[in-house]
């Protein structure tokens, strides 16, 4: 159970290396790993920054495109996660589909508190340089117990966010911890901080995958799955962001 379970990100474990099969002669490599990475990233912001101008100019049309981001990137991600193969194809469009949302939150957020979307870039860039950093100097180490660990609390809060999610539509809200006080800022902390971790855990899968001999697409894929983790991190960290400014208005 534990060699199953090797990473909290839904998109990454290691039966979708296993069951790929390594008969192949041309396989993953980290740097090709970074590329796409880098690749998917570019096409995120340049949606994104179409996206944060179209919101200025016609608002409308920019929450249309923020809702068909929203349901197509998650169409694209179910597919891409299943179906790894796909991923040279579904991933870019996932990073251009997640762009259309990235962009248009970012432009409302940054309306209300000027400045703030800039922030939460630079924290999110920063955390994935600094958190690159202390993985390949070994300060932190990648045991079972620490993916287990970090998968057990992404899940939690997931689980928390759905529940939440549905008892909103029976008009049940939990104002303490979406709010600006102080248990909204401490609850927004621990989940950056998790988000954060996860970052580490899909750097040890895929260095792991790439010493298991993957087959090449899974560039793609593992491009895609550190992708899912930045924008998550991008999201929360924008969200702290907000709180924070919001008690300071208080």
């Amino acid at each position: 159970m534990a060699d199953i379970m090797r990473t909290s990100n839904p998109a990454l474990n290691d039966e979708v290396f296993r069951r790929q099969g390594y008969a192949v002669s041309d396989t993953m490599t980290l740097s090709g790993t970074v590329n796409k990475t880098g690749i998917l990233v570019i096409l995120a912001m340049a949606s994104a920054a179409w996206t944060w101008n179209l919101t200025t100019s016609s608002p409308q049309s920019a929450s249309g495109l923020a809702i068909l981001g929203v349901f197509g990137g998650l169409i694209l991600a179910l597919a891409t996660t299943f179906k790894n193969s796909w991923s040279p194809v579904t991933a870019p469009l996932y990073a251009l589909l997640e762009g259309l949302f990235l962009g248009a939150i970012s432009a409302i957020f940054d309306r209300r508190y000027p400045g703030i979307a800039i922030t939460a870039v630079g924290l999110t860039f920063g955390t994935l340089i600094a958190l690159l950093l202390v993985y390949r100097t070994g300060i932190i180490r990648v045991t079972d117990k620490f993916r287990l660990g970090v998968m057990a609390a992404t899940g939690g809060i997931a689980f928390f966010y759905f529940l939440t999610m549905i008892l909103g539509f029976f008009g049940i809200r939990f104002t303490s911890v979406y709010g600006a006080g102080p248990i909204g800022i401490g609850f927004s902390i621990f989940v950056v901080l998790i988000a954060a971790l996860n970052l580490v855990v899909d750097f040890d899968f895929i260095e792991r995958g790439t010493q298991q001999g993957a087959p090449k697409y899974m560039e793609w894929y593992g491009g895609f799955a550190l992708l899912v983790t930045l924008v998550w991190l991008y999201l929360e960290i924008l969200r702290l962001l907000a709180k924070l400014r919001g008690n300071q208005r208080d």
